[in-house]
This record gives C-alpha cells, sequence and structure tokens, in this order.
C-alpha cells in the first residue's frame, strides 16, 4: 500500500469524525436542555384526598327488622339452600336444618354433629347474635365449620333474620327499636352564650289591695241636745 492510499484512508476516518462532532453540536443546540437548579428526580406523589367528615352509621338490628321484609328474605335464602334445608323436618346436610332456628340454642341438638368452636360459644340464637354471626362467620366464631363469606348488606342480612323467623310454628316476637324522644313540651333550658350570666326571672309584684274604709261603731250614741233657754217675761 503506498502513501497515498494511506492519506486517502486517514482523510475518510477523520472526515467521518469532523462530520460526527459537527452533528453533535448541533443536535445539542437544537435540544438543549435548562440544568435544574438541584440535580434529582422528580417524584409523583398522589396527594391524600380529604378524609370523610362522617362514617356511616351502623343500625341496630332492631332498627333493620323494622324495615325488613321476609318476602326479600327468602330469595336472600336461596343462598343456604347448598348447605342447609329450611323446612320442618328437613334432613342435615353440611349444615345443619334451620327450621325455628330464631332462638334456639346455639351448638346444640338438631341431630347435628356441631363443631366445638360452635359448641364452646353457646348461648342462643337471638335477632342480635344471628346479625353478627351472618355478618362474617368465620370471623365471629372462628373455628366454626359454615364457610359461607356471609351477608355484607347489612338490609339484606335483616331481609333474612325476618323469613328465618316464619320457619317456625310460633315465630319469636320482632324485638322493639329504641326510640328516645323528649317529650313536648318538657325541653332542657338553653345554655347561657358567651359566658353570659342567665337572667333572673322578675319576682310577681304583690297585689294592690284597696283601704279599708272606716265602719260606723254601733255603740257611740249621739250626743244628747241641750234644752232651750227659757223666754224672758
Amino acid at each position: 500500500m503506498n502513501s497515498f492510499e494511506l492519506n486517502k484512508i486517514l482523510g475518510a476516518i477523520l472526515a467521518t469524525c469532523l462530520g460526527l462532532l459537527a452533528l453533535n453540536i448541533v443536535s445539542d443546540a437544537i435540544f438543549a436542555t435548562e440544568k435544574p437548579a438541584k440535580p434529582g428526580y422528580l417524584i409523583a406523589v398522589k396527594e391524600a384526598g380529604p378524609e370523610k367528615a362522617t362514617a356511616k352509621k351502623e343500625e341496630s338490628i332492631e332498627a333493620l327488622l323494622t324495615k325488613a321484609s321476609a318476602k326479600k328474605g327468602e330469595q336472600v335464602s336461596k343462598q343456604c339452600h347448598a348447605c342447609h334445608t329450611l323446612e320442618k323436618g328437613g334432613p342435615n346436610r353440611v349444615g345443619p336444618n334451620l327450621w325455628n332456628i330464631v332462638g334456639n340454642e346455639r351448638g346444640q341438638g338438631r341431630g347435628f354433629n356441631f363443631s366445638s368452636a360452635m359448641k364452646s360459644k353457646g348461648g342462643t340464637w337471638t335477632y342480635d347474635e344471628l346479625n353478627k354471626f351472618l355478618a362474617g362467620p368465620q370471623q365471629y366464631i372462628p373455628g366454626t365449620k359454615m364457610t359461607f363469606a356471609g351477608v355484607k348488606d347489612d338490609q339484606k342480612r335483616a331481609d333474612l333474620i325476618a323469613y328465618l323467623r316464619t320457619l317456625s310454628d310460633s315465630p319469636k316476637p320482632l324485638p322493639q327499636a329504641a326510640q328516645a324522644q323528649p317529650a313536648a313540651g318538657n325541653k332542657p333550658a338553653e345554655a347561657p352564650k358567651n359566658g353570659a350570666k342567665p337572667q333572673a326571672s322578675p319576682a310577681p309584684k304583690p297585689e294592690s289591695k284597696p283601704a279599708a274604709q272606716p265602719q260606723p261603731n254601733p255603740a257611740a250614741k249621739p250626743a244628747a241636745s241641750s234644752p232651750p233657754a227659757p223666754a224672758p217675761k
């Protein structure tokens, strides 16, 4: 290889390098980015929304049963048919027969082998106990054989309990919802505002009586009149 060809190769390499350098300078000028004052990475953080002012108030089972529908509860009870029978004298399945369950003893009788957790819980199936159990069986009685997730909707659960109540020859009476309302006319006195002292009610004014008039004295007699003087003769 002679020197002329070597010069051409070196010239081509030099030209390529110069071209790349020029391209780099031009691209930096076009796509120039402003350097941040403080190096680092911007991390987007979702701002926490305002907390709810008031939590949902839970209604008692007594209040829920006042507006419960046994007809709707019958539809909800279809979830129970896979493990229970509901008719009188029906056989046990995975779970016991549920006839006359409201007010009955828990974990006993019915010809069913209850779990040790259910037996140790004891007590009776009151409306409140059924409500707590049906909301989450495993959470309320850990170790129970019932693997049902529960009826999470409060009103549907009350409808189901209202229907279970009808499965009896003598249904248990419904509990009365407590409604504490102040009697009319017996409102408590309002406290004074801004530290002001309560004003005392004005004392009643004494009734004015008419002045007593003097009464005539019956014992007093009129004075006797003196006799007339004798006339001169």
